[in-house]
């Protein structure tokens, strides 16, 4: 994978004062370091990757940059469905995220949508250092067929998801109350034999709810980090 200087904001690691408890950031931080569009542009340094997906438009670069604690580090396209590359971004863990295309944006091409969209299956059932998947879901729109058929070539390695349920500010608490559960409720049907694999929470990017906890998941994920 070849590598570009990138220019980035300055902010790193937030400050703690002494005696703090300290609550992991794990990608606070993050470097852009490159960009894939196909199996012999995948990094070869065998470090844990942990990869971000969801469908277009569901929020999955604001997640991102809400995680890193920056404003820019994740880009959302002008034209949802046209990003057609795996971002990866270095941790000071040594880690990687892999930003993945998104997904189910019907107004692609369909020869297009394909090549892509092999790639990231490809990805997602066959890259070992793969050490868990973050997938967005909306939760005004809930689980839809393609985030079904991306976890199912998931679940079944027996490695972690965390499902964010992302735009809660956008639902009244009732509301986001049953939007998650309506998730947990799907995706349990869904996958039964993995209940423990799949954690569920409410996200917003806006108003930084679950930011902390998603924080300490993915941290979990990755020794050293945080």
């Amino acid at each position: 994978m070849a590598k570009r200087a990138i220019v980035t904001d300055a902010q790193g690691a937030p400050q703690r004062t002494p005696g703090a408890s300290r609550k992991p950031t794990p990608l606070a931080g993050a470097q852009f370091v490159g960009a894939a569009a196909g199996e012999g542009q995948l990094p070869t340094s065998g470090v844990a990757e942990v990869a971000f997906a969801g469908r277009s438009n569901s929020g999955k670069s604001s997640a991102i940059n809400a995680l890193a604690g920056r404003h820019r580090l994740a880009f959302t396209s002008r034209t949802p469905g046209r990003t057609q590359q795996i971002n990866f971004f270095a941790l000071r863990s040594g880690a990687l995220v892999a930003d993945l295309p998104g997904y189910g944006y019907a107004a692609v091409p369909r020869a297009l949508k394909q090549s892509w969209q092999d790639f990231l299956w490809q990805y997602v059932t066959q890259r070992d250092t793969l050490v868990g998947l973050v997938i967005m879901i909306d939760a005004r729109h809930g689980v839809r067929p393609p985030d079904l058929e991306l976890l199912d070539a998931f679940v079944s390695s027996g490695r972690p998801v965390l499902v964010l349920a992302t735009k809660c500010d956008k639902l009244n608490t009732a509301e986001r109350r049953k939007a998650v559960r309506a998730i947990e409720t799907a995706l349990r049907d869904a996958f039964p034999s993995h209940p423990a694999d799949l954690a569920v929470i409410a996200f917003s990017a806006t108003t930084r709810e679950g930011v902390e906890r998603a924080n300490e998941i993915i941290a979990g994920w990755l020794p050293g980090a945080g």
